[in-house]
């Protein structure tokens, strides 16, 4: 589900203190931003040219950001200074050197939190399930049209003439490429190297406003992206090597509510793979999330409480008919309270606690969130009548197996639907990795990509049903 992660996309760093050479600052730095409930990677690298000037990059893995310029680099003594312009609120690192640490506060929209970064050796992280050419099969960049918007996204199709069985890929919430990359960590492009490998075509693309596809990420709801998943399906339905027949959705996370939208709407899709389905309405499953995350990091039962409190709240108070000036204010008061929740040396104070509070508020009060606070995934699951592959993990702490699981199961039941797996998979988190806590800022430590068991387990029931006909 989405997780509100502030874009490191403008960034000073001040190391007061004497003695460091300017030397001191070239090279690799790893580290990450302490975030509420996890760590932010980020890896920046710094060089000196032969007339003095400096210049550097920012890879930012979680929101596939890569190679960023970095601006207005100064040195001066054991001070630096870097930033990229254009990013809202203001993202600042205020650090100090010692030995080949940097650590401080990092400040954005008037929230702080603390950083460190360490000189590192440039190395990526493993990501072992990475496909590697040559590849048994073709991949194609294409592009198809949902209303006025262009989805860009790449086709990859076994050898042969087919026709083959097809599935249409639908990544989680906020910004996704097609490989639904996150940490380093690329799911989908797993997922499509698998199943094409398999004898299944599959077709992946990058959301409205991400990558190569038109559009506005941030005035579209998840029925917008319904709408762009029935693009797919039409699209796959119309290519000369794949069975009309045998097109299906498979969704992760908030995909996982996009998929049933779309075949609650159409008869076309002929089948739904859902990981990680939300099966409740999101103030439910915001309320639950919410303890799950902070007992995993360690907060006391107490704040647990509290924090959950407020959450249930916030949720109500920015779902109340009638006056929405009033709704802002419940929602702007209540964020206040939250704050006073917050470790005093991270509770942000004056204009920065006004511009946090506003921005928090916005964000709660924007259409994608607006949409997906109200709406309840059981109304199109109780419309599905094709077969249906659901699946969770157990250390899953965004969208727990114990509590949406069955609602899945119960809704897909009430339209008398006989063709319905659901499955709980032990030790497995958000991702489908083998995880130990399960928390978000494991996810990247983590060199497995997906469960290779959860890959099988697709691809058997896709091809035991929709396999090539005699």
């Amino acid at each position: 589900m989405r997780t509100i992660i502030a874009c490191v996309l403008s960034v000073a760093v001040l190391l007061p203190g004497a003695g460091a050479s300017a030397s001191s600052f070239a090279g690799y730095w790893d580290g990450s931003v302490k975030l509420p409930g996890m760590a932010l990677d980020i890896h920046v690298y710094l060089t000196q040219g032969e007339d003095g000037a400096w210049s550097g990059t920012i890879d930012i893995p979680m929101q596939g950001a890569k190679d960023i310029p970095l601006s207005n680099i100064t040195v001066a003594g054991d001070s630096i200074s870097f930033a990229i312009a254009g990013v809202p609120g203001n993202p600042t690192f205020k650090g100090a050197l010692d030995g080949d640490h940097i650590a401080g506060p990092f400040s954005q929209n008037g929230q702080t939190f603390p950083f460190e970064l360490a000189r590192g050796t440039a190395q990526p992280p493993r990501r072992p399930q990475d496909p590697v050419p040559p590849f048994p099969y073709t991949s194609e960049d294409v592009t198809f049209k949902s209303g006025d918007v262009t989805i860009a996204g790449t086709l990859t199709m076994p050898e042969g003439d087919g026709p083959f069985a097809a599935v249409a890929l639908l990544t989680g919430s906020g910004p996704q490429n097609r490989d639904e990359e996150i940490f380093g960590h690329r799911p989908f492009l797993v997922i499509a190297d698998y199943l094409t490998r398999g004898g299944i075509a599959v077709l992946r693309d990058d959301d409205r406003g991400v990558g190569g596809s038109t559009g506005s990420i941030s005035k579209s709801t998840s029925a917008d992206f319904a709408e762009d998943a029935l693009a797919a399906v039409e699209f796959l339905r119309s290519h000369a090597k794949i069975a009309p027949d045998r097109v299906g959705l498979l969704g992760h996370s908030e995909g996982a509510i996009v998929g049933p939208m779309a075949a609650s709407r159409s008869k076309d899709v002929a089948f739904l793979v859902l990981l990680a389905t939300p099966g409740v309405p999101a103030p439910e499953l915001l309320a639950l999330q919410t303890e799950k995350i902070l007992r995993a990091e360690g907060a006391s039962e107490e704040d647990l409480k509290k924090q959950v409190e407020i959450n249930r709240a916030l949720t109500a108070a920015a779902t109340r008919s009638g006056d929405p000036d009033a709704a802002r204010a419940a929602v702007h008061d209540l964020i206040m309270k939250q704050n006073e929740l917050m470790p005093p040396e991270s509770r942000p104070s004056g204009d920065a606690l006004g511009k946090m509070v506003q921005a928090s508020v916005d964000q709660l009060f924007s259409p994608w969130f607006q949409f997906f606070l109200r709406y309840d995934p059981r109304e199109a699951l109780r419309k599905v009548t094709v077969p249906v592959l659901a699946l969770n993990g157990t250390l899953d702490l965004q969208v727990v197996d114990t509590q949406n699981l069955p609602a899945v199961e119960s809704a897909l039941a009430e339209t008398g639907n006989k063709d319905v797996t659901v499955r709980s998979l032990p030790g497995l988190n958000h991702m489908f990795q083998h995880a130990t806590t399960g928390t978000v800022s494991e996810y990247g430590e983590i060199d497995e990509t997906i469960s290779p068991d959860v890959l099988e387990i697709i691809r058997e029931w896709i091809t035991t049903r929709f396999g090539p006909k005699e």
